[in-house]
């Protein structure tokens, strides 16, 4: 089997106006296929930039030789790394293992080791974009849509620290009210769902040191059962200071690359929660080692996505098959993008099953595909009250 094309369908998401999905789609010479998608919402036109850079490299070659040619696209070339890169090679990289999935007509969790669980446990985003200016607001409909997610069978929920502020939605994030906010939310929470529910917060890289030790601290008696991403992901080392201040479990990686990249957090124990993704970080190739040198630290797996339906299969079947897994982020759900992507996944309560179909159980439709064209979003920028960047 030889690979004979290899194309890059930027697909736009109705319901969510600044939301597109970069779907790779690889061909061969017996006609079977495999589908990838990658991460980096905003970016997609680099993404496939380098897609069609890559184009002529990878036709003529075996698709079977995963590996090689992940280290091919990775070290074959004088520059390497960085996310549009990794992202890149995530998507091709997930694309073939779909695609020898369905050569030798086993789930790619068979490829894996085969499963180590029956289902992915998931939590769910519970805050939602208002425009009122009361504080209390966006706090009481929280609770409403973390009540019926409970009801559902949801036994974990996550919100973004100061995301249901009105301030926020208009484009203003301020520490110290997000500070309040995020603590009178998560009480809130807790009050309504009773000790027996898991609530995660994420920090969003958007907290100084300062200001995540505070808040952690004062999260701590409510018992999150992770704080996300509570410093920039490019200082690594800032996390060792964090770990010294607080007791609470900590979440990051979202925005890591490679495996080099997450050294100092693993080797050092900083953290207890790996929050990688297979869209960014080089695919299941990657995010299998990075699974396998957090195993040997005792740090479980809570893979970042949120993306589309080829993402979460792919997510589904690491979850399925590594040893050490907490909870799937889970955004996704049935009917998204539903006559574009077809997946034999099912959602019940909060677990998510697969449906065993060789490769990642995706398929393209790829003229439903293309009545969904790219709209360029534009940058999402979050400003402090005078004017200054704050992190988004």
């Amino acid at each position: 089997m030889k690979i004979t094309d290899i194309k890059t369908f930027l697909v736009h998401d109705r319901e969510r106006p600044k939301r597109n999905y970069t779907f790779v789609k690889v061909y061969t010479d017996e006609g079977l296929t495999g589908l990838g998608e990658a991460g980096i919402n905003g970016k997609e036109l680099a993404l496939k930039g380098l897609i069609d850079t890559y184009r002529p490299v990878l036709v003529g070659m075996d698709p079977s030789r995963i590996e090689h040619i992940w280290q091919t696209l990775w070290r074959g070339q004088f520059f390497r790394g960085g996310h549009v890169h990794s992202a890149t090679v995530a998507a091709i990289d997930l694309a073939l293992w779909d695609l020898r999935g369905k050569t030798l007509g086993v789930p790619v969790y068979d490829l894996l080791g085969g499963r180590t669980r029956d289902y992915a446990r998931c939590y769910c985003h519970v805050q939602r974009p208002h425009d009122r200016d009361d504080r209390r607001a966006g706090i009481d409909e929280m609770v409403q849509l973390a009540r019926s997610r409970v009801s559902e069978g949801w036994r974990f929920v996550r919100f973004g620290a100061g995301e249901g502020r009105a301030e926020v939605d208009h484009g203003v994030y301020e520490q110290p009210a997000a500070l309040r906010w995020t603590v009178e939310a998560f009480a809130a929470l807790r009050d309504a769902l009773g000790p027996e529910i898991e609530i995660c917060v994420d920090f969003h890289q958007r907290t100084t040191p300062a200001y995540a030790v505070q808040l952690a601290r004062e999260l701590a008696p409510m018992r999150p059962f992770f704080i996300e991403d509570p410093l920039r992901a490019e200082n690594a080392a800032g996390f060792a200071h964090l770990r010294s201040q607080i007791s609470v479990p900590i979440a990051t990686g979202e925005q890591l690359a490679s495996k080099w990249e997450w050294q100092v957090l693993v080797e050092r124990d900083l953290i207890d929660y790996c929050r990688v993704d297979l869209c960014i970080c080089g695919g299941l190739t990657e995010s299998r080692k990075i699974a396998g040198w957090c195993e040997t630290h005792y740090i479980e797996q809570v893979p970042h996505n949120p993306l589309g339906p080829v993402s979460t299969a792919a997510c589904l079947h690491f979850d399925l098959s590594t040893p050490l897994f907490a909870v799937q982020e889970l955004t996704w759900r049935p009917g998204v993008l539903d006559g574009v992507v077809r997946t034999d996944m099912r959602l019940e309560g909060g677990n998510l099953y697969s449906g065993g179909s060789p490769g990642l159980g995706v398929d393209l439709d790829e003229d439903a595909a293309g009545a969904l064209p790219f709209q360029l979003p534009g940058l999402n920028i979050l400003q402090r009250e005078d004017g200054s960047v704050s992190d988004w």
